[in-house]
């Protein structure tokens, strides 16, 4: 394969053709010369913060070498275990294995580890110094304390080594298919050049999830020895095996089902960091060379999640001319080169630049590809499926963490791969017939909480990534919202609006809400771009339903139990919550901080208690404070833009980005979750952050670098210049967009949608005016009419509803003749309620069942003050689930409302202002 046709391999995978090059233009373009020189695959790689107990203080990357969203990612493995297959403190290396994933909290993959040794007798492992050791994107090299060097690089299916061998030593090699992180069986096969086999393994998080993964691997030596090892000892007599070990990765418990056992009975329960035993599986082989003339030992290695001759077909496709390792690994590196330089960064120390396009590179290790060159892949239906002509299935989704901001990036940079992501997820939900929350090679895992995959779709469609079959995700979707498996607790949820307290099936009952109805809202948004207003509309209401778990005795979002009681609550518990707390969870509404932030007492109440908050920026999941070393307080440090104190945002985002990450290789303070918490970081440093799930508008802090140029591959390219910016200089004075002066901290869609400009002027000490106007804060999302009118309420008779006379506390609502007066004045308001005489209608301080007094209370923004139009003229409490009535159709005067079950007759139905 010719280097042009090899690079046109590397491309398809990550964006289909190079984004056009940049060039002289009428305003300034930034540009940047292989950003791949300032990538360390090595951060991560150590603990770089406290061990909070959720996947460890690592970032858990491996350093190993992989192309864009690549297939293989090969990579060494060190004897003591860390997710990721590889722990910096540690150096003894105990194989090169094939596959891996950057960053989660449990471990997976690490299949069919390969080990260069000397001698004919196997070896558990080999010693090494950092000091020979390096790594760059797409390629890792290391010397062995006895003269050994291994060189590794891989394209999108396979991968290519080099193993050079001191003189006068007998090379050899061994494979073990039957070894992974986890409980693994395999088999293989010895030729004369060549071995493969498959191997089949799983288990990610303790759950059930299986894969097999084929390969093929051709050396340029015949083998002069060659045989299987078992008990220790070379059997030359054998040329076949089969084979198993047991994992070594510790599983925490990630499911609701794990989180339900009680504690010393979450299995299975392993020891943190055990190191790997020296013995092979029973499926490994040992092959040794000639190479008495010095050259090395070249390997070519394809895999396949499909079948033997598709780890053949892949490896034909992308070595069959036999390029050699350095012209892949250039090509590799050109194609990573293309991706990087979409964001071009001016100005800057080293350290800035290191970090930040070291976090770009992890940001775009996963999803994975999972389809062969010819299309064809493993579906989640038990059977083999391909895609059309010039796509590609990804697997490998760690939906929990990534629908918050990393899939955001890749639509951004790369939107016809990004296309793919979303019609992958697709295929996975139609062959399972439902979509799980995380999901691994060709298999679900149901680990974490919520309904994350639909959002991912509906996010990158946002950006623009709409080629694939959106109405037909939206159609399952809405199915799914019933399906137990993908909805654990969704009875409960549609019909209370929240998910109560001991719900089977949920992990963290107020997280699960949150998830579910950002979800919602991101589904509503998907449903209005493609015309469907009715379940816009639908969808959209359910989205409130975290006001249902707010309380305005404390101002938290808080569990609650399907009696609508409020149990026992502090805000540091972690009861009711996922890897995080009270505190932390309840700013977790990134659709509607407008109606959160009411709730709460306003900016002024909001500003102070953030201020509190992020005091500490990592403080673990049982604290008062942040824990930006975790997927849920992400979305907090821009909130302060909707309160009116965008130099609060500015300076937080600059802190966390410049003492939470760093280009070392403890430059990780939680792990990375398949490039979540690096994208972040990415969005942190050029002070743009995709804050509301299933939209592309863009809150603001303030960029790290002086100059930037975003590339999106599609020829739109948004330049940002911000003279002076650096760690200190971080405030925003003014800003014009597009060349117009704006206050605004946030920037609508149409910027990355058609491109255009931002300059900023920027200081080191706050502006007590810019971006504090409430008419210029980003716009929040709630159910009632974007342009409210006031007006009377009238019911059956032609009477009003009324709200004169009362005590202080609570005015009963009740039906009288119309008169004209503020009592029977009412504003169906944005936030759902409807209010009159300053205050909301409330549906159920004395309950929720049959009879419920309803009546005018200080507005709160929980659930029991929300009414909803319906088209049969009828108001809608959802929080009771019940509906505005005349007790027996009464219309005397002084006639009191009540609650009750909506049922269609005259006395229900209600014309508000319009």
């Amino acid at each position: 394969m010719t280097t042009a046709a090899l690079t046109a391999v590397l491309l398809a995978g990550v964006g289909g053709t190079p984004a056009p090059a940049l060039v002289a233009a009428a305003r300034q373009r930034t540009a940047i010369s292989d950003p791949a020189r300032y990538v360390n695959p090595f951060v991560g790689t150590r603990q770089g913060a406290v061990d909070y107990g959720n996947g460890g203080g690592a970032g858990n990357t491996f350093p190993g070498a992989g192309a864009p969203l690549g297939m293989v990612q090969w990579s060494p493995d060190t004897v003591t275990y860390q997710h990721g297959g590889y722990l910096y403190d540690d150096q003894r290396i105990r194989g090169f294995s094939l596959t891996h994933i950057s960053g989660a909290g449990c471990g997976d993959y690490g299949n069919i580890p390969f080990l260069p040794i000397l001698g004919d007798t196997p070896v558990g492992h080999e010693t090494f110094s950092h000091d020979h050791e390096s790594a760059a994107p797409g390629s890792y090299t290391v010397t062995f304390d006895n003269g050994l060097r291994t060189e590794l690089t891989a394209t999108q299916h396979s991968g290519i080594a080099r193993f050079t061998y001191p003189a006068g030593q007998t090379a050899s090699l061994t494979v073990d298919a039957g070894r992974a992180f986890n409980h693994a069986d395999g088999t293989l096969t010895i030729g004369t050049d060549s071995i493969s086999g498959y191997t089949d393994s799983g288990g990610f998080c303790g759950t059930g999830n299986r894969y097999r993964i084929y390969f093929t691997a051709r050396f340029d030596h015949p083998f002069i020895r060659a045989g299987i090892v078992h008990d220790g000892r070379l059997d030359t007599g054998r040329r076949s095996a089969t084979g198993g070990s047991e994992g070594i990765a510790p599983q925490p418990p990630r499911t609701a089902a794990a989180q339900a056992l009680p504690d010393g009975h979450r299995t299975p329960r392993q020891a943190p960091h055990p190191d790997a035993p020296d013995t092979g599986s029973g499926a490994q082989a040992l092959v040794s060379f000639d190479t008495g003339s010095g050259a090395p030992v070249t390997a070519r290695v394809g895999i396949s999640f499909t079948s033997a001759e598709g780890a053949r077909a892949n490896l034909d496709a992308e070595q069959a001319a036999g390029p050699g390792l350095d012209r892949v690994r250039d090509t590799t590196r050109a194609a990573w080169n293309d991706m990087l330089g979409r964001i071009a960064v001016a100005g800057g120390t080293t350290k800035q630049l290191r970090t930040f396009y070291t976090a770009l590179y992890h940001a775009f290790l996963h999803p994975s590809v999972l389809s062969d060159v010819d299309g064809r892949y493993p579906g989640f239906d038990g059977t083999v499926h391909s895609t059309a002509p010039g796509r590609a299935q990804y697997a490998d989704f760690s939906g929990w963490d990534v629908y918050r901001s990393q899939v955001q990036l890749i639509a951004l940079l790369a939107p016809g791969k990004a296309s793919d992501i979303a019609q992958s997820i697709l295929n996975q939900g139609a062959q399972a017939g439902y979509f799980d929350r995380w999901t691994l090679a060709d298999g679900g895992t149901a680990v974490m909480t919520g309904d994350p995959l639909p959002m991912i779709a509906a996010a990158v469609h946002a950006f623009g990534a709409t080629d694939f079959d959106a109405a037909g995700l939206l159609k399952l979707a809405l199915a799914g919202r019933g399906d137990s498996r993908e909805r654990p607790g969704h009875a409960a949820y549609d019909s209370l609006g929240y998910l109560p307290v001991n719900t089977p099936g949920e992990w963290g009952t107020v997280a699960s809400t949150l998830e579910y109805t950002s979800a919602d809202f991101a589904l509503a948004q998907l449903a209005g771009r493609l015309g469907d207003t009715a379940d816009h509309d639908a969808l959209l209401r359910r989205s409130a339903g975290w006001r249902n778990l707010f309380n305005p005795a404390g101002g938290y979002l808080q569990p609650r139990d399907a009696e609508h009681g409020w149990p026992d609550f502090r805000p540091t518990q972690r009861d009711g919550y996922t890897e995080g707390d009270g505190s932390q969870y309840t700013w977790m509404v990134p659709f509607n901080h407008r109606g959160l932030f009411d709730a709460m007492g306003g900016d002024r109440a909001v500003v102070t208690r953030l201020d509190g908050f992020f005091e500490q920026l990592n403080a673990g999941p049982d604290s008062a404070h942040a824990y930006l070393g975790n997927e849920p307080s992400l979305n907090t440090p821009w909130t302060y833009d909707y309160a009116g104190r965008p130099d609060r945002t500015a300076d937080v985002v600059r802190r966390a980005v410049t003492t939470l990450f760093g280009d070392t290789p403890d430059g990780e303070a939680g792990n990375d979750d398949l490039g979540e918490m690096s994208s972040w970081a990415v969005w942190g440093s050029i002070g743009l952050y995709p804050q509301v799930p299933g939209r592309a508008e863009l809150v603001l802090a303030s960029p790290l670098f002086p100059r930037i140029t975003i590339t999106r591959g599609t020829g739109a390219a948004i330049d940002i210049s911000a003279p002076g910016a650096s760690e200190q200089v971080r405030y925003v004075h003014a800003l014009r967009v597009d060349g117009a002066p704006s206050g605004r901290p946030w920037v609508g869609a149409e910027l990355a949608a058609r491109g255009g400009t931002m300059e900023y002027r920027l200081a080191a000490d706050p502006d007590p005016a810019w971006g504090r106007d409430p008419r210029d804060a980003p716009p929040s999302f709630d159910v009632g009419p974007a342009h409210p009118v006031t007006g009377e309420v009238t019911g059956a008779g032609g009477k009003c509803l009324d709200v004169r006379r009362g005590t202080a506390a609570a005015v009963p609502a009740r039906l009288r003749d119309c008169d004209g007066t503020d009592a029977q004045r009412w504003t169906p308001a944005g936030d759902g309620t409807l209010r009159a005489l300053g205050r909301c209608l409330d549906g159920y301080r004395s309950g929720t069942a049959d009879g419920t007094p309803v009546s005018l209370r200080d507005c709160d923004g929980t659930g029991a003050q929300q009414w909803w139009p319906r088209p049969d003229g009828s108001l809608y409490n959802p929080s009771a689930g019940r509906c505005l009535d005349l007790p027996g159709g009464r219309t005397a005067d002084g006639t009191g409302l009540q609650l009750w079950d909506c049922n269609g007759e005259a006395w229900q139905r209600w014309r508000t202002p319009r």
